[in-house]
């Protein structure tokens, strides 16, 4: 996913914020999902959400006031009501920042863990890379 960097993304020294990364991957995730056809407001309707669990994030260089950066999302691992997003941020064929952001798939109204609707889980499973 293509994403420009706005002033309202960086600091006074026109660097990215480091939390802005974490918003970046997020947008992200969101449009990976909507490619396979299961968008967020969906999902809710039908009593599913998404939440992140846990994360962990790199950082190995900057992004700056309108750098043109590249937004990576990609399935490392699939549970019965969990999986993991193995993400990057790159500008320019370098690597930024990379996470892997583990998702857990809740009941929307308990928020409480549930297992993924069937047809999420079939669409989840085929888009894990194949080893």
């Amino acid at each position: 996913m293509p994403v420009k960097v706005y002033i309202e993304d960086t600091d006074a020294g026109g660097i990215v914020y480091y939390v802005n990364y974490l918003k970046f991957m997020e947008r992200a995730r969101s449009e990976w999902l909507n490619a396979l056809g299961f968008g967020q407001r969906g999902l809710i309707e039908q009593g599913v959400q998404l939440v992140v669990h846990s994360l962990q994030c790199r950082y190995a260089r900057p992004a700056r006031l309108d750098d043109r950066l590249e937004v990576t999302a990609g399935v490392g691992r699939l549970s019965a009501c969990s999986l993991q997003f193995v993400q990057a941020v790159r500008y320019d064929g370098d690597t930024l920042c990379e996470a892997t952001v583990d998702i857990a798939c809740v009941d929307a109204q308990r928020l409480k863990p549930r297992r993924w609707p069937s047809e999420l889980h079939a669409a989840l499973t085929s888009a894990i890379p194949s080893q």
